[in-house]
């Protein structure tokens, strides 16, 4: 029997033909005031999904290449185009450009290169992702997101995922959708659940914990992944809901966090050091770390503890 991976299962929740916002996930998460010191410049993330829609007028200026690993398309490498929706909704999280319409991503001058893994169904052949962790290796790109998984645990897969990292490539991965919102109970989805991948399990945009989120001991961080506005198909919008939609909140937050490490450190930061940042700015929730591993991603968090900091050392030396 042929073994399959799979979209992580979401549920879209609406399509809209016009929209101007900044998506309410993508302040939560604090983006916008990230953007006074960058937006993401010089960083290129890897989408491994459905493909994209190439001319949606939020996206088609993010996109420096790609290709198409699937049978769509009478598997022509060269047409990685979204025929599910998908793929384009995670890519506008993560880098939707800032042009006064439309939405805008987390990091919106970050640059895309679609990975077309998964067919028009939504799913796909573990060669097809094997091979396109390979060719993203290749693109020596930042970060490699990845909001597709199954049950199977394929060593091969494992090892792609390894090198990528080796190279120090961030793997981010959704964490899966099987939960049920208790954390005495396990549900292991891959790659997600592998140590060496940044797993990432949803939050509701009030910050609470969503039912269906994974829970295990490899789940890192959380983000928000319910009613997600983000770009669909032919141009327009949907809200859809997911551990999928939360994956691309990290994907782009990573490449705000790369490139301000950057700046500050007047260096390439290797691939655990960023992983260190990235976790230095989460903030816990109050739940099991199986249910939200460090807490959600907030990237403001390490400027608001050094204000809080500053503000408690004034106190005592004015008392003094």
């Amino acid at each position: 029997m042929e073994r399959k991976v799979r979209l992580i299962p979401y549920q879209v929740i609406a399509e809209v033909e016009e929209v101007t916002e900044v998506p309410k996930g993508v302040e939560l998460i604090q983006s916008p005031k990230v953007w006074e010191t960058t937006k993401g410049k010089g960083m290129t993330v890897a989408i491994l999904d459905t493909g994209c829609d190439l001319t949606h007028p939020d996206l088609k200026e993010r996109i420096i290449g790609g290709r198409n690993f699937t049978n769509d398309d009478k598997g022509n490498k060269e047409v990685y185009r979204d025929y599910n929706g998908h793929g384009t909704h995670v890519a506008g999280t993560i880098a939707a450009t800032f042009n006064q319409s439309g939405v805008v991503g987390v990091a919106p001058e970050a640059n895309l290169v679609i990975i077309k893994v998964l067919d028009k169904n939504g799913s796909g052949q573990y060669e097809w992702i094997i091979n396109g962790i390979h060719y993203a290796i290749e693109q020596k790109v930042d970060i490699i997101s990845m909001s597709l998984g199954g049950p199977e645990d394929v060593p091969e897969l494992h090892e792609a995922i390894q090198k990528a990292v080796n190279q120090n490539i961030l793997v981010v991965c959704a964490a899966g959708n099987e939960g049920d919102g208790q954390d005495a109970t396990n549900e292991f989805d891959y790659p997600g659940s592998y140590n060496e991948v940044i797993s990432v399990g949803a939050t509701n945009l009030d910050r609470q914990i969503s039912d269906f989120t994974n829970s295990n001991n490899e789940v890192d961080l959380v983000a928000p992944g319910e009613n997600i506005l983000s770009t669909y198909l032919n141009g327009q919008y949907a809200k859809l809901s997911g551990t999928s939609m939360a994956t691309p909140h990290v994907s782009g937050a990573l490449a705000l966090i790369k490139a301000l490490s950057n700046q500050t450190f007047e260096r390439e930061l290797t691939e655990p050091e960023i992983y260190g940042q990235l976790i230095k700015r989460t903030v816990p929730l109050g739940n099991s770390p199986k249910l939200e591993g460090n807490g959600m991603v907030y990237l403001t968090a390490v400027d608001y503890l050094a204000e809080v900091f500053n503000t408690k050392v004034m106190t005592e030396v004015l008392k003094v």
